[in-house]
């Protein structure tokens, strides 16, 4: 969804609605200049698969994952780099 995303500084995804996704393998991959990313309330209670869903970062100073449910994740494979 967000992957090499270059330019991306900043991302609030509050209360995101992703009940229908089952995988976000690479979803913020590579956004190397993200600085802020809020996913407080993200829903992954039908989310299996976090492979790199959080690599290579080299700019992230904040990072909010409060009520990040990852229950149901069966891989997580290099998740935050």
């Amino acid at each position: 969804m967000f992957n090499k995303c270059t330019s991306l500084t900043s991302l609030n995804l509050f209360n995101f609605n992703n009940n229908n996704i089952n995988n976000m393998i690479y979803m913020f991959n590579k956004c190397t200049y993200l600085i802020s990313l809020n996913l407080f309330n993200f829903n992954n209670n039908n989310i299996n698969n976090m492979i790199y869903i959080f690599n290579k970062y080299s700019s992230l100073t904040s990072l909010n994952l409060f009520n990040f449910n990852n229950n149901n994740v069966k891989d997580m494979k290099v998740c935050l780099v």
